[in-house]
């Protein structure tokens, strides 16, 4: 079986995230890991009935966008462009059932591969057809998203997705 920081080549569910955080996957080399955005990751999953190992994850841009003081910034339509056929080969070749993607960034880039009408606010954990997968939108876990949707609500949100992972094909073909 293929795997690397990011998890299993052949997962059967791609998590899209935003960036890496500078407290994270920046310093750790292991996306949603090594801060609070991967401890509450980490939760979410369990609401699911998700393992790590169940998935492979990446970010709508590779590089980790900062302010002017040095903090976590949200990437802008630039970046997210110009890791666009990055997104595009990861979907390729991990060749998921499922997507999961975490904030509106990550459905902003999914969107530039393959067109689709899904807003986060609207939207969340509805899942929908996004050519050959279901993809299901859901809010980032970090602090800031907090504001939108609290941690409770989010946990609500991926213990939906136990009916569609009861319908999926076994883990790892």
């Amino acid at each position: 079986m293929l795997s690397s920081a990011n998890g299993h080549l052949t997962a059967r569910i791609l998590v899209v995230a935003e960036a890496p955080g500078r407290l994270g996957a920046a310093r750790t080399g292991v996306p949603l890991s090594g801060d609070q955005s991967g401890r509450n990751f980490q939760q979410l999953l369990e609401m699911a009935g998700l393992d790590r190992e169940d998935l492979f994850i990446t970010n709508a841009v590779l590089c980790n966008p900062r302010d002017p003081r040095g903090r976590n910034a949200a990437p802008t339509m630039r970046e997210i462009r110009n890791c666009s056929p990055f997104l595009r080969r990861t979907v390729e070749l991990v060749d998921p059932s499922l997507i999961i993607t975490l904030g509106v960034v990550a459905l902003k880039a999914l969107a530039l591969i393959e067109p689709h009408e899904t807003e986060l606010r609207r939207d969340v954990a509805k899942p929908f057809r996004w050519g050959e997968r279901v993809v299901v939108g859901m809010y980032h876990p970090s602090p800031r998203a907090q504001l939108h949707r609290s941690l409770i609500r989010q946990c609500e949100d991926f213990a939906t997705l136990r009916p569609l992972l009861a319908e999926m094909a076994p883990v790892h073909a």
